[in-house]
């Protein structure tokens, strides 16, 4: 089936882009110092992934940073939107049609709508309350969109796994299984801590605790596509 060569060929790109622009930020404002016209704005030996010494908007938000994460993020969101269709396609060709098939792409289509918004206003000063909380709100609501989708998308290949045996293998589709899982079970326990005010929680200081999962929670949403690389066979 075509589709399913599309969804393979555009779901190794959904995890490269977004690691790289990612990454890249953090290597730039480490280390390339001289690149930064505001010296208040670089960085010094942190690795955000273990010691949360930064957030990801905190390394991407800035100049010159900003024009190689925001550009990732739209051509992500656009992959993101061809990925929930593609899939949509293979699941009506195989069943004709799914209860999880609108779920998973109104969700998945909700979740790339939700980046563009949050990537489009990254950096963009405003001094108003309800400002902040609205960008809140659009990198909360881009989590769950997107952690949702997954869950309903597994949930339907998983009910229809004796029909794809020819097409998929089937460890790996388990594996997509327990990080969804594991994925939720991470935000049900943080999202009450990290939406928090302030950074003291019990005398501990959360700030630290949020940028490492932030990091961390950003490489498990997308390693599911890399995933959906790899369940996928080649013919």
């Amino acid at each position: 089936m075509d589709n399913i060569l599309k969804v393979k060929s555009i779901s190794i790109w959904i995890f490269i882009v977004p690691f790289f622009a990612v990454n890249a930020c953090l290597i730039l404002i480490t280390n390339f110092h001289d690149l930064f016209p505001n010296r208040g704005d670089i960085l010094h030996n942190t690795i955000p992934y273990i010691d949360g010494g930064a957030s990801i908007s905190r390394t991407a938000r800035v100049f010159p940073t900003y024009l190689i994460f925001k550009p990732a993020m739209f051509l992500t969101s656009y992959l993101l939107i061809k990925y929930w269709l593609f899939n949509k396609a293979i699941i009506q060709e195989i069943n004709g049609d799914h209860k999880n098939i609108k779920k998973f792409v109104f969700f998945g289509v909700g979740s790339a709508i939700c980046l563009v918004l949050h990537s489009i206003f990254l950096g963009i000063k405003f001094d108003y309350d309800l400002y902040k909380l609205f960008r809140r709100v659009i990198m909360l609501l881009f989590i769950i969109f997107e952690i949702v989708a997954q869950a309903y998308l597994v949930s339907a290949l998983y009910s229809l796994r004796g029909k794809l045996l020819n097409f998929i293998n089937p460890k790996i589709l388990k594996l997509k299984i327990i990080l969804v899982s594991s994925l939720i079970i991470v935000a049900v326990i943080s999202i009450p801590i990290i939406s928090l005010p302030g950074n003291d929680f019990l005398g501990f200081n959360l700030k630290f605790f949020k940028h490492a999962l932030e990091w961390d929670y950003f490489l498990g949403v997308i390693s599911f596509y890399l995933l959906t690389f790899f369940m996928w066979k080649k013919n």
